[in-house]
């Protein structure tokens, strides 16, 4: 939180109870978070947070470099926290969406020697697999990962008429 308060004052904006609430949501969560999960972990604590506010706050923290924003093929935008987690690829299935995030050495070692096979110096890489997961395949009793990442996070309250 004090490279955020940093960047904030050095910038001259505002640290404010919602950003912190947000920040601190944020790097409570392991793995990729979007933005509407994100939301609704900042609303059980303060329900008027919104979502420009959760919106905000993610590209102030990605500025600084504490989150790092990711694309996958379905197109969500999802974060996760940056600088100091170690490089991982990532399976993602393509019926829940969900993101699993994998590090397999032998898979890296293959990368390089490919990479130099070509005469290629790898200086970064990204390693994305798409598939289903064991629910989405139809595997009798098969769970979705993401099925007890969604029980983890209470849906958006409705807005009051």
């Amino acid at each position: 939180m004090d490279q955020f308060h940093a960047y904030l004052a050095k910038n001259q904006l505002k640290s404010t109870r919602q950003r912190d609430l947000i920040a601190l949501k944020f790097f409570s969560t392991d793995g990729h978070i979007s933005i509407e999960e994100l939301l609704a972990l900042s609303r059980t604590e303060n329900p008027r947070i919104g979502y420009a506010t959760v919106y905000r706050t993610l590209k102030l923290l990605t500025e600084c470099g504490l989150a790092a924003m990711r694309r996958f093929g379905d197109g969500q935008t999802m974060y996760e926290t940056a600088g100091d987690t170690e490089h991982h690829d990532h399976l993602i299935c393509i019926e829940c969406s969900h993101v699993l995030e994998f590090h397999n050495e032998e898979i890296e070692r293959e990368q390089e020697r490919v990479a130099r096979s070509f005469g290629f110096n790898l200086v970064r890489h990204r390693l994305e697999l798409y598939g289903l997961c064991p629910k989405a395949r139809g595997i009798k009793g098969g769970s979705c990962p993401n099925d007890d990442a969604k029980k983890a996070v209470r849906p958006l309250r409705q807005p009051r008429s």
